[in-house]
């Protein structure tokens, strides 16, 4: 069977049998041609190329020494090497050999055009069901590469980029029955791991940075929490790893990200009870030589608000939510936006703050003094 919208097909020998367009006969009928591979993207990937190839009546074989776009996705990732953090190397890397490559890396430059930008995009989003922010992402390191090719090959045909349209959807937000349900269950028989959730949903930090925290980076006499660090398992792209992954601590993924936050009376308390005496301790451990990662915290907190009876909350929930109490409570959007680690007041606004029914029943009901 083949996916939605497209030409290839698995035989029943096994191989994947790709179909493209390469004219017409004399009575109008269309006239295919056929490529053969073992996987379907390889199908795929020659059935590009051969099409772009007919297209500019180029031939095949003596074109074979020509650069494809593949050369260049790793001529722009090798220059990219030292200019980027390992994150975002891994993100690069990723996407090039997932879905770049895949699609486009055959083709000759000279085939590539706006239809087949556009044709990549739309087999991303609905063929691979991916997301409009992940095909964005994608897109705009497309555009970065094919940048760089035009620099290599100034003749090159200049390539229209059309990102897709994010359709937001409501983020969930704890109403503060249920903050307050969570708070109590937390405080109850606290440990470590509790007590590090409880300073996620009160200062609003990243599971990351929360993952990363360690005690020298809480200050009693000061009253404050400096965000220095943030965890991540990415895939390590060692020739040798075969895909394996590992455990990154290292700065915050932008200079706003780096913060100092103040910490309320009540947090500070609770930060004196569970202060160890090591400050090279994890906070979420109590133990410098042992740290939980993200993903072990996310199930953690899974079974927390199951227990809770919270439905539908994953741990991002508890940075919505923190920010919809501070701007419930008439907080300073600037200042929010830099306890956030935002670059500006604006992402705040639009990315984070979802006012409450009750929020926007205050401001409507401040009508009174007009007259109606």
């Amino acid at each position: 069977m083949s996916k939605k919208g497209e030409n290839i097909y698995k035989r029943k020998d096994g191989r994947w049998e790709a179909r493209y367009q390469k004219g017409y006969t004399e009575n109008g009928s269309i006239r295919y041609g056929y490529c053969y591979s073992k996987t379907y993207r390889e199908a795929k990937e020659k059935a590009q190329k051969a099409k772009g190839m007919f297209v500019l009546g180029i031939d095949t074989e003596k074109s074979a020494a020509k650069k494809s776009l593949s050369v260049f996705c790793d001529e722009w990732l090798q220059l990219k090497r030292s200019k980027v953090k390992e994150a975002t190397l891994v993100k690069y890397t990723t996407n090039n050999e997932n879905h770049i490559k895949p699609h486009l890396g055959g083709l000759d430059i000279r085939a590539l055009n706006s239809l087949i930008i556009e044709e990549f995009s739309h087999d991303l989003l609905f063929s691979e069901n991916l997301s409009a922010k992940t095909v964005t992402d994608i897109l705009s390191q497309l555009k970065s590469i094919l940048k760089y090719v035009s620099k290599q090959s100034p003749d090159m045909e200049k390539v229209e980029i059309v990102y897709p349209k994010d359709i937001k959807k409501d983020m969930r937000v704890l109403t503060k029955e249920e903050q307050k349900r969570l708070v109590k269950y937390l405080l109850a028989d606290m440990d470590d791991c509790k007590f590090g959730v409880l300073l996620a949903l009160m200062t609003g930090l990243r599971i990351g940075e929360i993952c990363a925290l360690r005690w020298c980076d809480i200050s009693i006499n000061n009253m404050t929490l400096k965000v220095s660090s943030t965890m991540q398992r990415l895939r390590d792209i060692g020739e040798q790893q075969n895909g394996k992954t590992k455990i990154i601590i290292s700065e915050p993924k932008s200079n706003n990200s780096s913060r100092i936050i103040p910490l309320t009376d009540s947090l500070l308390e609770v930060c004196k009870r569970k202060a160890v005496s090591d400050p090279s301790d994890f906070v979420l451990t109590g133990r410098k030589d042992v740290f939980i990662e993200p993903r072990t915290l996310q199930y953690r907190f899974a079974k927390y608000a199951k227990d809770c009876g919270l439905d539908g909350v994953h741990f991002h929930v508890l940075r919505h939510t923190f920010a919809t109490r501070c701007v419930e409570v008439g907080f300073e959007i600037k200042s929010l936006s830099e306890i956030l680690g935002h670059a500006s007041p604006k992402i705040t606004l639009e990315r984070y703050v979802h006012s409450s029914i009750e929020l926007k029943r205050d401001n409507m009901n401040k009508l009174a003094v007009i007259g109606f």
